[in-house]
């Protein structure tokens, strides 16, 4: 089935970069109707859209006024974007003007519309602009965290576009919610930490202990929570993905750096993610200088220490009373029990409200697009998550979360 979106444009300098998240809409399949304003025209003209969604382009109400496009578009969407939205646009669609054929669409929609505001930071910050998103976010939109940066000229701060790849993965996890998943903007209010990745241990200044961990979960899951609508800080240990649009970042690289971003993050968070897998050894002590090799063959000895266990920390100590922690178990199975039955031991260990258990025999998951989990809650739920997209697994994570939320 195709979907049919509609891409708004106002006009602002970014305007230009929307040219690229319309080719990934086009590429990936989707349906694609470009609605600029006047004032867009100015950056990116209309033959331009024309040729990259295959369709013509108006900005007023009366160009084939016999099809009524200024209500027809918006009621035949399944999606409605803004990028860049700019702030007159957030303003005027806060307050419900239509003299134009964006703002008519925004008006006449019936379905997720999503903003991604850019603009300079004085501009974002001011508390007009900040009233009329609180509006918007208040009526079930998704108003997207402007990025931090350059702007325009050699003024850098918060009010960049994110990256269109990013937009695009959020708008994919909007749309993969459909309209019977519940209220799209069950988490808006909420503010949330997420840890993804997976931290280095140096033994010398070239070498590290590590893991596998893609960040790949952890990123989906930031992506959906900004998505539903939360304030979302990501702590991410040597991931090599860009920084979802709408959320905060946070990189680190050592468990001990892990640690500290975390319990900072967690003192007014509403719930904790950790997806990360920190590393559970570090060497005693790091070398200053490249350890050599041998003549006589010889491996130097590393004697390790085990680091601190961050889940069990902030599961043990809340710094917020109501706040939901959920965990991640990367099992195997051993001589002790199934993958379920050490999970289920860790659940009671690490003292977290939900653990989402991973079966990683072989190396699954790791780097992977896709993921299998249960997860188990203190409740007694559990919850089994088939092979599906990561995005779809963190879906069902913060379904889990905000139903906890709820009761």
């Amino acid at each position: 089935m195709t979907t049919s979106v509609v891409l708004g444009v106002s006009g602002g300098i970014a305007a230009y970069k929307a040219c690229e998240l319309l080719r990934r809409f086009t590429e990936s399949g989707h349906d694609v109707t470009v609605v600029p304003t006047a004032a867009a025209l100015e950056f990116v003209g209309a033959p331009t859209w024309a040729a990259l969604s295959g369709k013509p382009v108006a900005t007023d109400v009366w160009t084939g006024v016999h099809a009524v496009p200024h209500v027809r578009i918006g009621k035949g969407a399944d999606v409605v974007v803004v990028a860049p939205a700019t702030a007159d646009v957030l303003a005027r669609a806060a307050h419900g003007l239509a003299d134009d054929l964006l703002t008519n669409t925004l008006l006449t929609a019936r379905c997720p519309v999503v903003f991604a505001p850019a603009m300079h930071t004085e501009m974002w910050e001011h508390p007009a602009t900040q009233a009329n998103v609180a509006t918007l976010r208040a009526r079930g939109a998704v108003v997207i965290e402007p990025a931090e940066g350059r702007l325009t000229g050699a003024d850098t701060g918060k009010g960049r576009l994110p990256e269109p790849a990013e937009i695009f993965e959020l708008v994919l996890g909007v749309l993969g919610r459909g309209a019977a998943r519940g209220p799209a903007q069950d988490l808006a209010g909420r503010t949330v930490v997420v840890s993804a990745g997976g931290t280095r241990e140096y033994l010398d200044p070239v070498r590290f202990l590590g893991n596998r961990s893609s960040g790949l979960q952890g990123y989906a899951l930031a992506r959906a929570a900004a998505a539903r609508g939360a304030q979302v800080t990501l702590v991410s240990a040597n991931v090599v993905l860009p920084d979802p649009a709408g959320v905060s970042v946070v990189h680190v690289e050592t468990t001990e750096q892990l640690r500290g971003a975390v319990l900072a993050a967690t003192a007014s968070a509403d719930a904790v993610v950790m997806a990360a897998a920190p590393a559970d050894f570090r060497p005693t002590a790091v070398s200053d200088a490249k350890i050599k090799k041998a003549d006589d063959g010889s491996a130097p000895a590393i004697e390790l220490v085990q680091n601190p266990d961050i889940l069990a920390e902030i599961s043990h100590d809340r710094a917020r009373e109501g706040a939901v922690i959920v965990g991640f178990a990367a099992e195997t199975g051993d001589a002790t029990g199934s993958v379920l039955d050490l999970g289920r031991a860790k659940l009671a260990r690490k003292g977290c409200d939900l653990l989402v258990v991973n079966d990683v025999s072989g190396g699954a998951v790791f780097g992977s697009a896709d993921n299998e989990a249960v997860i188990l809650g203190t409740d007694g739920a559990a919850v089994d998550v088939p092979r599906g997209s990561k995005t779809a697994l963190a879906h069902v994570i913060w379904d889990e979360v905000a139903r906890r939320f709820a009761e």
